[in-house]
C-alpha cells in the first residue's frame, strides 16, 4: 500500500476549532462519565476482549473516569515523575550529540515520555510525528478512535471500520494490540472505593448530624402543615415528622458493620491494592502503625526496581522503535544510543567524607575536580598559593571576615593547609 508523507491526522469536534480548515480525520465524542459500577466494568471488559469484534470505547471512557480518583492519579504520577525528571541523553562512543540532545530538552519530549509510559496503563499509544519549525513534535491519536488489533483509525468512535494506519509512514505504535493496560486491574478497586465513599457520605449525613423529631396532633391538618413548613425551613439535617402516639427508633448493629470504621478500612484497603499494583508496596504512599524503617527501606528498594524497569521500557522505545522516526525527520541516530543520566544521590557532607577516605588511602585527586564538585570559586592567584604552601608559608588573608574569633580563623587556615599541604604544580594531590 502506498504511503503518504505529511498527511496530518486532524482531531476536533463537530464544530471546527480555531485554525482548523476542511474536514477532520477524527470527530471526538465526550467520554461517558459517572454512574459507573461493576456491571459497567464487566461489560466494558467483555467488549474489549471480543475476539472477532473488539470495541474499547466503553473501556476507555471508564479509564478516563477512574483516573479522576485522587489516589490512582497520585500513584500514576509518582511512576511518571521517576522518568520525566531524569534527563535522557543521546551519545556516540561517549560523546553527546548536541543536536539531538537539544530536542530531548524541549517540551515535546517531556510530554512524549508521559504518553509513552501511558501505553503501560492504557494498553497502547499511537503517535504521529512532524516537524514544527526546528523542533520535532507529535500528536497523540485518541485511543477511542484506534483499533490496535486491526490497525485502523476510525473517523467516529462508533464506526466499525476505518483507515489503515499503515497508510502513514510517520506513526509510532507503542504497546501491544491485545493489551488492555494496568487500568483494567485497578478499575475494580476504584469503583468499589467510590461506591463505598458514597455510602459513607450517606452514613455521615444520617448519623453525623442531630436528627430533628416533630410530632403533631394526627387530627389537626393545620398543625401538620405548620410542622412541615418549620421542618423544611430550618436547615438540612434529617427530619422525622410523626403524629402523636407514634414511635421512632434507630436500631444500630452491635458489630462494626454499621460504623464509620468499616467504610474507612474498606477505602484504605482499596487504596492499598492500587498502591501495590503500581508501586509494589504501600509504605511509600501511606503511613502504617506496623511498618518499620527497615521494612520501608526494603519496599523503597522494590519501588526503585520498578522505576528502573520503566526506564528500560522507555530506552527500548527510543533505541529501537524511534530510530526510524528520528531519521525520517532528519536526525542522525546511527551509531548512538539513548541513556538516562542517573542523578547523584549523595549530599555534600557525604562527598566530603568520600574525599577524606580517599585522602587516607593516598589516592591523588585533581584540585579542579574539587573546586567544581563543591561549587567553590578557584582563586585567581591559585598558582601563587600553591607555591607558598609548598614552602610551608601560610599567607594571611587580605580581607578577614568580621566577627570571627582569631582562634577559629587559625583553625580554618590549619585545616585548609593540611588539605592542600602536599599539592603539586600539576594540580593533583600527591597523597
Amino acid at each position: 500500500m502506498a504511503k503518504r508523507e505529511q498527511n496530518r491526522i486532524t482531531v476536533g469536534g463537530n464544530m471546527p476549532r480555531p485554525g482548523q480548515n476542511g474536514a477532520r480525520t477524527i470527530i471526538l465524542t465526550q467520554p461517558q462519565r459517572f454512574y459507573i459500577d461493576m456491571a459497567t466494568y464487566m461489560s466494558a471488559i467483555r467488549n474489549a476482549e471480543n475476539v472477532d469484534y473488539s470495541r474499547r470505547v466503553k473501556l476507555y471512557d471508564l479509564y478516563s473516569e477512574i483516573l479522576m480518583d485522587a489516589h490512582l492519579a497520585a500513584v500514576v504520577g509518582k511512576r511518571k515523575s521517576a522518568i520525566q525528571f531524569t534527563p535522557v541523553e543521546f551519545s556516540r562512543n561517549g560523546v553527546p550529540d548536541d543536536t539531538i540532545n537539544e530536542q530531548l530538552k524541549s517540551p515535546w519530549f517531556f510530554r512524549f515520555l508521559s504518553d509513552v509510559w501511558d501505553a503501560q496503563i492504557w494498553g497502547f499509544s499511537l503517535m504521529q510525528f512532524f516537524m514544527d519549525g526546528q523542533w520535532l513534535n507529535y500528536n497523540l491519536i485518541p485511543r477511542k478512535h484506534v483499533d490496535p488489533v486491526k490497525r485502523l483509525i476510525m473517523h467516529r468512535q462508533t464506526d466499525i471500520t476505518g483507515e489503515s494506519w499503515d497508510s502513514f509512514d510517520d506513526l509510532a505504535f507503542i504497546g501491544g494490540p491485545d493489551d488492555l493496560g494496568m487500568l483494567a486491574q485497578a478499575a475494580p478497586y476504584v469503583i468499589y472505593k467510590r461506591n463505598t465513599m458514597a455510602d459513607w457520605a450517606q452514613f455521615s449525613e444520617i448519623f453525623g448530624m442531630p436528627i430533628r423529631k416533630y410530632t403533631y396532633d394526627g387530627n389537626d391538618e393545620e398543625a401538620r402543615r405548620r410542622v412541615l413548613s418549620d421542618a423544611f425551613n430550618e436547615g438540612g439535617a434529617a427530619v422525622y415528622i410523626l403524629p402523636e402516639g407514634s414511635n421512632l427508633e434507630f436500631v444500630e448493629s452491635n458489630s462494626k458493620n454499621g460504623s464509620a470504621e468499616l467504610y474507612e478500612r474498606f477505602a484504605e484497603r482499596c487504596n492499598a491494592e492500587v498502591s501495590k499494583l503500581f508501586l509494589g508496596n504501600t509504605l511509600t504512599t501511606e503511613a502504617s502503625d506496623t511498618g518499620t524503617q527497615a521494612l520501608g527501606t526494603i519496599q523503597k528498594q522494590g519501588e526503585r526496581l520498578i522505576n528502573m524497569a520503566d526506564r528500560k521500557f522507555i530506552l527500548n522505545i527510543l533505541n529501537y522503535d524511534m530510530t526510524d522516526i528520528f531519521s525520517a525527520m532528519g536526525f542522525n541516530t546511527k551509531g548512538g544510543t539513548f541513556e538516562f543520566v542517573e542523578p547523584e544521590e549523595i549530599d555534600a557532607k557525604q562527598k566530603i567524607e568520600i574525599v577524606e577516605k580517599l585522602h587516607i588511602m593516598g589516592l591523588p585527586i585533581s584540585h579542579d575536580y574539587l573546586y567544581e564538585k563543591f561549587g567553590i570559586e578557584k582563586p585567581k592567584n591559585y598558582d601563587e598559593l600553591i607555591r607558598l604552601q609548598e614552602q610551608d608559608v601560610i599567607p594571611e588573608p587580605e580581607d578577614e571576615p568580621e566577627g570571627v574569633p582569631p582562634t577559629e580563623k587559625k583553625n580554618f587556615i590549619n585545616r585548609l593547609s593540611g588539605f592542600f599541604a602536599q599539592a603539586r604544580h600539576d594540580r593533583a594531590l600527591g597523597w
